[in-house]
Order: C-alpha cells, then structure tokens, then sequence
C-alpha cells in the first residue's frame, strides 16, 4: 500500500481545514500498522504559496509530475482562489484521474465547487458547505447525491464543508482504514466533542 499522501497547496489555502487529517496521518499515532504517511505538497508550479493564515509553503512537488500511482490519497484544501475563477481547475481536473483510477480524493470547502464544475460529484455521494453552494457551480448535477452530513464518503470521495475539519478527518482516515473502528470512534469524539471518556480509548490503543 502506497504510504504517500499528496496534499494540494495553493494561495489562500485554508489553513484550519486539514491540519487534523494531516497531523494525525503523519503522527502514526493510533494507526493500525506501524509507522505513519508521508505528506508530500503539490504546487501548480515550484514557487511558494501563501496560505490564508499567512504561513508561506515551498511545495515538494508540481502537480504536472504528481500521478494517482504514486499516491494512497489526494487532499484538496479550500480556498478563495476555488471561488474567484479557473486558476485551480486543473487540481479538480487531476483529482478526476486520481477517481478515474480508484485512488481516494479528499476535498473540503471551495475544494468540493471545483469538482462541482468538473462534473464528479453528480455520481457519487457528497456534502459541502450547503447544497445552493454547489447548485451555482455551472456543470453541477449531482443534487440529488448531495447528503446533509459534517462529512461524507462516498466510495473514493470524502468531501466536507469549512466547519469540519475533524469530521473531515475521520473519513478520511476511515477511508485509509488507518484505525479500527472503536478507536477511530473515539478519536472523533475526543477532538470534535472534549468527550474524555474517549481518552481511556486511545490510551489503550
């Protein structure tokens, strides 16, 4: 199994909504076999970007090298720049081949509108932010796949809206089958909710 995750960087990435995935998928913690994922970053081109919280990202590789055989996941944060034209098409793009060849994509806020307009979520189960967000996507018709949750999968494709990054999260690494399912469980409800019951979970896990 691939243990590389391709995480999408681009200005005015937003900064809140994959550090959960990201960290936890790295740390190893909790996984069920050793070790964790390397996080590799993917630029449209070399040149560093600048994420809505300011932080500067020198990206590890281009999007025109980066291929779904070389990778266990495609991450693709939101942004302002997913709703302010086509400079971030071909990330949608890319993630239809990462589709197209059964590697999991996993796009969250503006991320899920650019693959609106790409046409990949009219056939499989999705959420966003809210339905009417995706119905002003020209190329759109997946309505009726469209499912009123903090996060979704659906077969290869996790989506989410702004406010879930843990949620997010937790599709993305049940999508990975990183955890078994009881502490998976607990993980979610210890960083969405402060339940520490679920502490004595992870703890013996």
């Amino acid at each position: 199994m691939k243990r590389i995750v391709h995480h999408a960087v681009y200005d005015t990435l937003a900064d809140w909504e994959t550090g959960h995935a990201t960290a936890h998928l790295r740390s190893g913690r909790y996984h069920r076999e050793p070790g964790g994922y390397e996080i590799v970053t993917v630029g449209l081109t070399a040149d560093p970007v600048v994420t809505m919280g300011g932080v500067r990202i020198a990206p590890d590789l281009t999007l025109d090298r980066l291929s779904p055989a070389d990778s266990a996941l495609l991450i693709l944060p939101g942004a302002d720049l997913w709703d302010t034209g086509d400079t971030l098409a071909p990330f949608a793009r890319k993630a239809g081949e990462f589709l197209a060849a059964g590697v999991p994509v996993a796009a969250i806020c503006g991320a899920t509108a650019g693959l609106a307009r790409e046409g990949l979520l009219d056939d499989r189960d999705h959420t966003s932010a809210v339905v009417h967000y995706l119905m002003a996507q020209d190329g759109y018709a997946g309505a009726e796949r469209y499912v009123d949750a903090d996060a979704v999968l659906g077969g290869d494709l996790i989506t989410a809206g702004p406010t879930e990054p843990v949620a997010f999260a937790r599709e993305i690494l049940r999508r990975l089958d990183v955890c078994r399912p009881e502490v998976l469980d607990a993980w979610f409800r210890l960083f969405a909710r402060s339940d520490a019951t679920a502490f004595e979970v992870l703890a013996a896990a």
